[in-house]
């Protein structure tokens, strides 16, 4: 797995792989320590995840929860189908925006 930010109005945080039991660790301490570091409004780039686990979501939504906490959100853009289809199963369209592009998670923080 690969964990690329790229610094901006809005952070962008890509990963590349899968985020199960063995890398779910690994994202939220690099989704945390980015808040913490004074960087509360997160969108995910969400291309390039294959696969996502219960850890995965257990990741995702106190990585969401932190964001929230510290001020700002966490978006969610250019999900694969059958992560979506994860995602949605668990509720995360009730918790989370999730969007098509990651131009428009971006945007949605200008609204």
């Amino acid at each position: 797995m690969e964990i690329i930010i790229t610094s901006g109005k809005i952070d962008l945080i890509s990963i590349d792989g899968s985020i199960d039991a063995l890398t779910a660790p690994e994202v939220t301490t690099t989704i945390q320590n980015h808040i913490q570091a004074g960087h509360a409004n997160i969108a995910l780039d969400f291309s390039k995840v294959q696969f996502m686990s219960s850890a995965g979501l257990r990741a995702i939504l106190a990585s969401v929860k932190e964001s929230r906490a510290a001020g700002g959100d966490l978006r969610i853009a250019a999900v694969q189908p059958s992560i979506e289809k994860v995602m949605k199963m668990a509720g995360f369209h009730n918790i989370v925006k999730m969007f098509s592009t990651i131009e428009d998670a971006l945007k949605s923080f200008e609204a």
